[in-house]
């Protein structure tokens, strides 16, 4: 069990990895690129979730088909290939095409290890070991600016993809080695376009689903309005320079420690309970900050804003891992397709918030704090509407199987 952990959580760190590695090397690859767009080189990220969002309606399907293992290998080699072309990427457009692509290869880690826990586990006992998951997981987004900060000191900040490339290739070795195959063969559904289209009307008719995987992406976007921002923000605005990636860690610190809280709590006070708490406190804190941000006649103090950016990270460990469960939950018989769906409306809807919210950036902190507040109030009002009005009530269908 703790080895498949490990594995699971290696697998959904790529995407985590990918991302917050590059946010030192920004001021570098404005300069090489001589983009005059401060805000231009946040296409870095806004195109690998692009290509992330899209590659997962392929794996989760094709994983249904085939088994998890063979799909998964697949989407690894075409993210190792993409960095290889991000590393030699002449120009900024061919490094956001090859960021796409990596996108699109390190969809099957996130779809198919997703999956695996659905093939193995349900209700309560999947929310804590996705939880389990999310505390190793959520580890890399501390410690993987520093490494970017580290290998920008020895080397140009192509070095970074050669670093992922690496990555993409031990955790190919550990995947054909000592993960096994969740998805047997008399499971395995038949791949068709009508097959398909009756998955994803499953998918999207089923309110459970659709509702909480709504809300996730508008939670999600929050999420990536902050990483778009954040070393202008924290690098620029506040002057920390070199000492960015220590802050950024510091503060996602907050998300594992929700992880392993909600590990703890999830399984005798509940899914719902847990995470409706803290979408209601993630949206407090959101008007609280702004509240802030506007009375003021410049920036918060740093200790301010960051403290209640942790605030807000730790309500989003309860929500991410309990909303995901729940949005999988009535889908065990397609879990994969399921997955591949519910990734693919999450990370392109937060895509989108995401690059909008970055896109604003004016030298303030208020068009981060303000896009926190207006999509927790609507993720708040999807999960109103999805639960009938009704909030923190613990249904019999999260019970252990």
């Amino acid at each position: 069990m703790g080895e498949f952990i490990v594995i699971i959580a290696m697998m959904m760190a790529m995407t985590a990895l990918s991302i917050d590695i590059m946010l030192p090397a920004f001021p570098a690859m404005r300069d090489y690129f001589g983009l005059n767009d401060a805000n231009a080189v946040q296409l870095v990220i806004t195109w690998y979730v692009l290509g992330f969002a899209g590659g997962q309606i392929l794996y989760g399907p094709l994983s249904d088909r085939y088994g998890r293992k063979p799909v998964l290998l697949v989407g690894l080699i075409v993210y190792a290939l993409g960095s290889v072309v991000t590393f030699l990427a002449p120009d900024f457009e061919s490094l956001l095409i090859a960021r796409a692509v990596q996108g699109v290869g390190c969809a099957a880690p996130r779809v198919i290890a997703i999956a695996m826990v659905r093939d193995m586990f349900g209700g309560r006992r999947m929310a804590r070991v996705m939880s389990f998951v999310m505390m190793i997981f959520i580890m890399v987004p501390v410690i993987a600016p520093s490494i970017g900060e580290g290998l920008l000191l020895f080397g140009q900040w192509q070095w970074i993809f050669l670093f992922l490339l690496t990555v993409s290739l031990l955790l190919m070795l550990f995947t054909q080695l000592r993960l096994p195959e969740t998805r047997a063969s008399e499971d395995r559904e038949p791949l068709s376009l009508a097959w398909l289209v009756k998955a994803f009307a499953t998918t999207v008719g089923t309110r459970q689903t659709l509702g909480y995987t709504l809300a996730t992406g508008f939670v999600f976007g929050c999420l990536m309005g902050y990483i778009n921002s954040a070393q202008q923000i924290l690098g620029s605005l506040y002057g920390l320079g070199s000492y960015f990636p220590l802050v950024f860690g510091i503060i996602t610190i907050a998300l594992a420690l929700a992880a392993m809280t909600n590990g703890r709590l999830v399984e005798r006070v509940g899914m719902r309970r847990l995470s409706h708490a803290a979408l209601v406190g993630f949206f407090a804190v959101a008007v609280i900050h702004v509240v802030i941000a506007v009375s003021m006649p410049g920036p918060p103090p740093l200790v301010v804003f960051c403290g209640l950016l942790a605030l807000d990270l730790f309500c989003f460990g309860f929500i991410m891992p309990n909303f995901n469960a729940m949005a999988m939950e009535p889908l065990q018989r397609i879990a994969g397709t399921a997955s591949s769906f519910v990734g693919c409306l999450t990370t392109g809807g937060a895509a989108l918030f995401g690059w909008v919210i970055g896109q604003q950036y004016d030298g303030t902190v208020l068009p981060l704090t303000g896009g926190y507040a207006i999509l927790s109030a609507v993720a708040l009002v999807i999960v109103l509407v999805t639960e009938k009005g009704k909030l923190f009530q613990s249904l019999h269908g999260e019970a252990s199987p």
